[in-house]
């Protein structure tokens, strides 16, 4: 049976128990700040647990895909070593919102295993938590499992939290006994121990407590259920292969290195192991560039730069010295994209991203090898090589700690073990503090709790802009208030509302709100949540109380400029797929009633001629006068099927609004829009630049903007005309001659400066002593910047060889020193230490080569005391 029909059966054996099907959710979880990658199939569900989001359905299920490469739940450093540990996995689960509970879980899960994959009843294990006597009851008298294979467990294996207060509970697993060809061999080996005997297949959460602040645990109205089963691992039990790396999910990867490398899996154990790391890791590597994530040196992007260049390592390893890695995205899509449709699309972008990365790296890792031998060289005679290189070479350069060790040993040097744990140690602790926070913003404890106490707010914002609510919270300083009083902030939330909440990129919208006793001025319209949108605002006279009924009255001006952008943003959108490619996805966004911003997946600048094309399409759209159709109350999945553009960024409910405009533009959209395009009037892309690696930005006016800013130009040229003295038309030919005289005198200026500086280097080696054989030159140089120090040392050095200079010069408020060494003195005098001495005179710094070094101070009129100091070095050194 192939991974893919046990995705399959598992998916459609709940659907048929009452269960809705919710497709995967990316990788990059959505309003939760605690998680660098989705790791679990919940994770899309959290909101649902805790309250603050409904759903259509109580019963879901899911293949998630996960990765668990970073934070609390990190596998990279083991991913090889065993044969079920991965970086990427999914997990398959069944959730129940305040539906079913233990007895169904149980039984749900006992069917489909023994049932339905038709497991031997014999070889399955359960755990239990220890005061968990229910759960204990239904295995044992509804199941009919044997007292002795349910084994009860403490809390930190069987009991479950979502953090330290909220939703916990304890929790049943299902494991299967492997036999004893998979035993440590250890007398004390059962349930619970590490080796592979005893395979934990499936978890069941049972969640039926919230933990409050104080740590007491209350039973939650409605328990719930989450659980979750990995595929990779109960395809290779149903395969009766020991080793996920063996099933159909990974063998196609693994055969191809094999075809690339020459070498067979399973006949060398390190072999195997970096075949199994580039097996898993491209995997991860697909999945998170097709998610929208790029390499970087931080957050997210930092977890995937670490697992690409760990591949790359193994994959040098097998004797592959050349990018490899992007070539295995085409097989991952191949095995992955029945479930996974995306990876089509995105393919030809997921292989340009890891290709550039991997050429940066081999770049990178011979720069290492340098490095490496250099500082050898330097510890021979301390036979032990530092820590600090070693991590050096790891974190910086991607060197395996058993390579750097290698290569050492040659020389006769150790590795400091202890050195390097401890910058490892550091480096996990700044990757914490990196990762903290990195994921999005999340809602407000309040806000969660007026949700789930059923506080929803309707928006009336697409059909008009001024409306009567009645006002249902006031909060200030995250407290709620019954009331607002003249001069103070708050936020405001009613029933219903015209004002457009800040949300998929566009602004929140501005303007007034007024009752009978109070007016305040809304300065910013936020939507935390789908259901929830909140007034900022500023009392402005009187005061305003809970219950009240007011008007609410959007800035149509404001509102009108959001409107324009947003439409201009889906058709560049559009268009930016058209002309580029459809690996143009959309990476975030800004739409403000004065411009809009628009970052994209794309890897290279584009040329002018290109951004003119494309604002000639857009403008001739614009001309075209297309319809904005706008259709609501649509369901997510006939959406997507219809041919509309999600947003990996954003977050969906059930039912989902489309805009489309003409034939060109179908987006889920949330947002306000035109009702044609003729309304923009007029666009200009203003900017093109990198946003971050492999995510251009454009930033780009439209309607009133782009008139404002077209009529700037145009200013700005009459005014340059008229200080030129000369006709618009030209204006361009008589700037170039300028600018032709221009260079030309300043050839002319540096050919003088040189002859200056020729002359200047003959009247200084004038000033010469000699000191035990050794030339030593010590002297000021007037009004002459860094650069000209350079060219009078780059004059004198073959005439003071064997010697060394110190050149002192004072400029604008700021005192500049070089110090240069001929070549046959670099061993006894560096230039680069004695620099650093002198700079502390002149209140600097500075640093460089043992040959020359240059530094720069606020203290001119010290120069001359660094300059007499040269001779005290001299001495002191010989």
């Amino acid at each position: 049976m192939k991974a893919s029909e046990i995705r399959r059966i598992f998916l459609k054996y709940f659907e048929e128990n009452g269960h809705t099907i919710v497709g995967s959710s990316s990788l990059i979880p959505k309003n939760d700040p605690t998680l660098l990658f989705t790791n679990a199939g919940m994770v899309q569900f959290k909101d649902v647990f805790l309250g603050a989001d409904k759903r259509s359905y109580k019963r879901a299920t899911s293949c998630q895909k996960c990765v668990r490469a970073g934070g609390k739940h990190n596998d990279l450093e083991i991913v090889g070593q065993t044969g079920r540990h991965h970086t990427f996995f999914e997990m398959l689960g069944n959730f129940s919102f305040g539906d079913y509970f233990k007895r169904e879980a149980i039984n749900f899960g006992w069917e489909l295993l023994t049932h339905v994959f038709k497991l031997p009843k014999d070889r399955l294990w359960v755990t239990v938590f220890r005061e968990d006597d229910q759960a204990f009851d239904i295995w044992r008298g509804e199941i009919g499992l044997p007292p002795e294979r349910i084994v009860r467990m403490g809390e930190k294996d069987n009991f479950w939290a979502m953090g330290e207060i909220g939703p916990c509970g304890p929790c049943s697993e299902i494991i299967i006994d492997q036999g004893e060809a998979f035993s440590c061999g250890k007398p004390s080996c059962s349930v619970g121990c590490d080796c592979d005997r005893y395979l934990e297949l499936w978890n069941l959460v049972f969640m039926q407590y919230e933990r409050d602040s104080s740590g007491d645990l209350k039973p939650l109205p409605k328990p719930s259920i989450d659980t979750g089963m990995g595929l990779e691992r109960i395809t290779a039990v149903l395969q009766g292969i020991g080793s996920n790396y063996e099933t159909d999910l990974f063998r196609g990867i693994i055969s191809t290195v094999e075809e690339r490398t020459g070498k067979q899996y399973g006949e060398n154990p390190s072999f195997d192991v970096s075949m199994r790391v580039i097996a898993d890791h491209s995997r991860a590597v697909t999945f998170l560039v097709s998610d929208g994530v790029f390499p970087s040196n931080e957050g997210r992007g930092y977890v995937l730069r670490r697992i690409l260049r760990r591949a790359v390592r193994h994959s040098r390893a097998l004797g592959i010295k050349e990018p490899f890695l992007f070539n295995l995205a085409n097989h991952v899509r191949d095995i992955m994209r029945d479930a996974y449709p995306e990876l089509e699309d995105r393919l030809g972008f997921v292989r340009e991203v890891v290709r550039n990365e991997e050429e940066r790296f081999f770049e990178t890792i011979d720069r290492g090898l340098e490095l490496l031998n250099l500082e050898v060289e330097r510890h021979k005679g301390d036979k032990t090589l530092p820590g600090e290189v070693a991590f050096k070479l790891y974190d910086t350069y991607g060197f395996p700690v058993d390579l750097t060790e290698d290569i050492a040993k040659e020389s006769g040097l150790n590795v400091d073990y202890i050195g390097f744990e401890k910058e490892m140690e550091r480096q996990r602790e700044r990757s914490r503090q990196a990762w903290k926070g990195s994921g999005e913003e999340e809602l407000a404890p309040l806000y969660k709790e007026l949700t789930s106490g059923g506080l929803i707010v309707n928006f009336t914002g697409y059909e008009k802009t001024r409306d009567i609510g009645r006002i249902t919270a006031i909060i200030k300083d995250g407290r709620l208030v019954d009331s607002a009083s003249e001069g103070e902030r708050v936020e405001l939330i009613t029933d219903k509302t015209p004002f457009y909440g800040e949300a998929g990129g566009q602004v929140g919208d501005r303007g007034v709100i007024e009752g009978e006793s109070g007016h305040c001025q809304v300065e910013d319209t936020k939507k935390p949540f789908l259901t929830l949108i909140v007034h900022q605002v500023y009392v402005k006279r009187g005061a305003l109380w809970v219950g009240d009924n007011v008007e609410l009255k959007v800035d149509e001006r404001h509102r009108y400029g959001a409107k324009t952008h947003h439409t201009t943003t889906h058709m560049l959108h559009a268009v930016l797929k058209e002309v580029l490619g459809t690996h143009v996805r959309q990476a975030g966004s800004l739409v403000a009633p004065e411009r809009l911003r628009f970052d994209f997946t794309h890897f290279s600048s584009i040329d002018d001629n290109t951004i003119r094309r494309m604002e000639d399409i857009i403008n001739d759209r614009v001309r075209w006068d297309d319809r904005v159709f706008t259709q609501v109350d649509v369901s997510y999945e006939e959406a997507i099927k219809s041919g509309a553009t999600a947003i990996f960024e954003e977050k969906y409910g059930d039912r989902v609004r489309v805009v489309s405009i003409g034939e060109y533009s179908k987006e889920l959209c949330g947002g306000t829009h035109l009702h044609s395009t003729g309304e923009v009037g007029l666009f200009k892309l203003v900017n093109e630049t990198a946003s971050s690696a492999g995510v251009r930005r454009i930033e780009a006016i439209a309607g009133e903007s782009a008139w404002r800013f077209i009529r700037k130009q145009e200013e700005t040229i009459i005014e340059a005309s008229n200080i030129l003295r000369v006709n618009q038309s030209d204006f361009v030919s008589r700037l170039k001659r300028m600018v032709e005289e221009n260079e030309r005198l300043r050839k002319e200026l540096e050919s003088f400066k040189d002859k200056v500086t020729i002359e200047k280097s003959k009247t200084l080696l004038d000033n010469i002593k000699e000191i035990k054989g050794i030339n030593v030159l010590s002297a000021e140089v007037s009004e002459a910047g860094p650069d000209e120090l350079r060219k009078i040392w780059d004059d004198i050095r073959e005439k003071l060889k064997p010697g060394l200079a110190v050149l002192g010069s004072g400029s604008d408020g700021k005192a500049y020193i070089l110090v240069g060494v001929t070549k046959d003195l670099s061993k006894k005098f560096h230039a680069g230490n004695i620099v650093k001495e002198l700079a502390s005179i002149i209140d600097g710094g500075g640093g460089g080569k043992p040959d020359m070094a240059q530094a720069g101070g606020n203290k001119p009129e010290r120069l001359g005391e660094a300059l007499r100091k040269v001779f005290e070095i001299v001495n002191r050194k010989l």
